[in-house]
């Protein structure tokens, strides 16, 4: 079953289980997106990364992110939201998914739902289902709680995964806090020790916070988020690498190429032409 509705003030959410199938939501570069494999497999690449999921896998996409359904072997069902009808940034002590479960790394949220999560999140669609079906003054807001739920039902999962409790929330906030500062100002500012002085923490502090949680250095997180801005850059513009490390903030070509290099291993030229030599067709069904 699919839905959609377009608000007044060019807000956006749909759900529908023929997302390879439908082209205009494909082409909106605007929309987040939740894609849950409910049955069989489904192959994708996000950035050019290619991943394969399993029934009651769930990925979370950001406008950033490229996606290209590759191969469809079941049932998914996708969830997209733009920010004019639900503003994660100005919501964020209600959902607390900025910098989570949405952020601007390749390097994606994946779940893998248990039983139990599963069979919530299922009621949570099956009540975005009838509110969607009832047409008065008050469905749009009734499916923005719908879909709060549905976000916050995810942080949940995906907190668990991590082992957040009551506990460790508040070291975990600073956590998330480091990844949504790194969205928006990676260009400027690639140093912890930048980010450490935002937050009123050392370095060591962070590092420690960061390896508490089981989750990659700071700098690395740093590195990975320019890495996937470059990438994308190379791959889905026509923008010499001189535009490209102009616009990543690097005081010059030769410095952009030694950090790509380094993270990398491929020069960029190398990477740029190995990537369009491995372009595939899509495959959908």
């Amino acid at each position: 079953m699919d839905y959609q509705l377009n608000t007044r003030l060019n807000g956006n959410i749909a759900m529908t289980s023929r997302f390879h199938e439908n082209k205009p939501l494909q082409r909106d570069k605007t929309l987040y997106k939740f894609l849950w494999v409910q049955s069989g497999t489904l192959a994708i690449e996000v950035d050019h990364i290619p991943m394969k999921l399993a029934k009651d896998e769930i990925v979370t996409l950001t406008p950033l992110h490229h996606l290209t359904i590759k191969e469809v072997a079941g049932e998914f069902l996708t969830l997209v939201f733009n920010s004019n009808f639900y503003c994660i940034y100005g919501h964020d002590n209600e959902v607390s998914c900025n910098g989570f479960l949405f952020y601007g790394s390749s390097r994606v949220m994946r779940l893998k739902l248990s039983e139990e999560q599963s069979s919530n999140l299922h009621d949570i669609v099956r009540i975005f289902r009838q509110e969607s079906a009832i047409n008065d003054n008050l469905q749009e807001e009734m499916l923005r709680i719908v879909l709060k739920r549905f976000i916050i039902t995810c942080t949940r999962i995906a907190r668990a995964r991590f082992g957040v409790g009551q506990e460790n929330e508040r070291t975990f906030d600073v956590v998330r806090r480091f990844y949504v500062l790194v969205d928006q100002y990676f260009r400027e500012k690639k140093q912890v020790q930048d980010y450490a002085d935002m937050l009123c923490r050392s370095p060591k502090t962070l590092s420690n916070l960061f390896s508490a949680c089981g989750l990659p250095s700071p700098l690395r997180i740093i590195h990975e988020r320019i890495d996937a801005e470059a990438r994308r850059l190379l791959l889905y513009t026509r923008k010499s690498a001189k535009e490209i490390s102009a616009i990543l903030g690097f005081e010059d070509l030769a410095a952009f190429s030694r950090f790509f290099k380094k993270v990398t291993g491929e020069s960029v030229s190398e990477y740029r032409k190995q990537a369009h030599r491995e372009e595939l067709p899509t495959v959908t069904e």
